[in-house]
């Protein structure tokens, strides 16, 4: 960045850095953009069965240096708002954080990219999407752009390069003209730029081949939502209401943020309860049912982990990981895969928000905060820390 720093810059500075800023505004998005409702349907909310407290009492993490941290100690690194911990379908933990309240929704930034994917692997399942197929195909505005020359699986695998508007790609900087994009008061004095998410992705010019490497980027997910929008006729809200969040017996509507168009910021712009989004793991680890009820097809909940088609590297170095650490996830259909021997998978997003599913741990954990995201702050391990809780119940 050179010169004098602009609205933009000094926002998106101090939502990386100040626990403070990002909490308040992890919680109530809408009061920075207009949102939508998911509806959560009219039928009764599902039971969360409750497991004796205590089945955390005494467990610790390792920690720096060799010393070991309590659960107290960990979330309060983590700047937790929320921890939830489903085991065996049974809620053995369930802690707030910072005057956050379950019944409000919480945001979960890039975690949203998962459920749009999940979305699109029922409908693929159906036959009602062709994941080979170009998608400007579903989306002929899209033609010519980086989105719009590949296929809807390089979608699904972040597997576009491209460039906005002529200027070279930077994730940081194209992370935040997507906000700029969404929230007029975030943009800097006399902005030009696109107004819209659509006008948006319509600046976007491949610059190598899709399907050759993985490149984390929000426009690859606003594009399968418009794809998605196109062949089923619906909203994102409404789509995510009829398929799924108002079949699991949902406690609370989720709501998505809207631009100046009213389309959804698909890719980071869902906010929910922790305990609804417990439910949503639950689904899924349980083969796509819940209380009975077949909400997903079992297929399409049990390749989360297993269907990373070939041809796409089967390990992913993720974003924020430092240049010599290992690259250990898969990514597939928007999810993230550990490869851990207990077949997990996550959602993620930015701040330390987590939904994590481990079938053979049998286990489900919510984890919503509002961490600093710098280079100065060492970031706490919530993985280890999830698999050290399921272990820990398991045995």
């Amino acid at each position: 960045m050179t010169g004098m720093p602009t609205l933009a810059d000094l926002v998106w500075a101090r939502g990386y850095t100040d626990p403070a800023w990002a909490r308040r505004h992890t919680t109530s998005g809408r009061e920075l953009v207009p949102s939508r409702s998911v509806w959560r349907g009219s039928g009764p909310a599902s039971a969360l069965p409750t497991a004796p407290p205590g089945a955390l009492d005494g467990l610790t993490f390792p920690g720096p240096h060799g010393r070991a941290r309590t659960l107290t100690e960990l979330l309060a690194q983590a700047e937790t708002d929320a921890l939830l911990v489903l085991h065996r379908g049974s809620l053995v933990h369930e802690q707030y954080l910072h005057g956050y309240e379950p019944h409000v929704p919480h945001f979960n930034a890039s975690a949203a990219k998962s459920y749009l994917g999940l979305i699109a692997a029922v409908l693929a399942h159906e036959g009602q999407l062709d994941r080979t197929a170009q998608v400007s195909k579903y989306v002929p505005e899209l033609a010519g752009t980086a989105f719009g020359e590949a296929e809807v699986d390089h979608l699904l695998h972040m597997g576009t390069r491209m460039s906005y508007a002529g200027r070279p790609y930077d994730k940081a900087l194209e992370a935040q003209r997507y906000f700029a994009v969404l929230a007029p008061q975030l943009r800097p004095y006399a902005y030009t730029g696109p107004s819209t998410i659509r006008e948006h992705l319509a600046t976007a010019r491949p610059t190598g081949e899709p399907g050759g490497e993985f490149r984390y980027e929000n426009g690859n997910v606003e594009a399968l939502a418009e794809v998605l929008r196109r062949i089923t006729g619906a909203t994102t809200s409404a789509l995510l209401s009829e398929m799924i969040w108002s079949r699991t017996g949902a406690e609370e509507d989720a709501y998505y943020l809207l631009d100046a168009d009213g389309t959804e910021a698909a890719c980071g712009g869902f906010s929910a309860t922790a305990r609804d989004l417990a439910r949503l793991g639950e689904m899924i680890r349980c083969g796509g049912a819940l209380a009975g009820r077949q909400i997903i097809p079992e297929a399409v909940a049990s390749t989360i982990v297993s269907g990373v088609p070939d041809g796409y590297p089967r390990r992913v170095r993720f974003p924020a990981a430092p240049p010599d650490a290992p690259a250990t996830l898969s990514y597939h259909d928007l999810w993230w895969i550990p490869n851990d021997p207990y077949g997990s998978f996550m959602a993620s997003g930015i701040h330390g928000q987590r939904l994590f599913v481990s079938p053979a741990l049998d286990l489900v954990i919510v984890h919503y905060a509002s961490q600093v995201v710098s280079p100065a702050v060492p970031q706490v391990p919530l993985v280890q820390a999830f698999l050290a809780i399921g272990t820990h119940l398991h045995d």
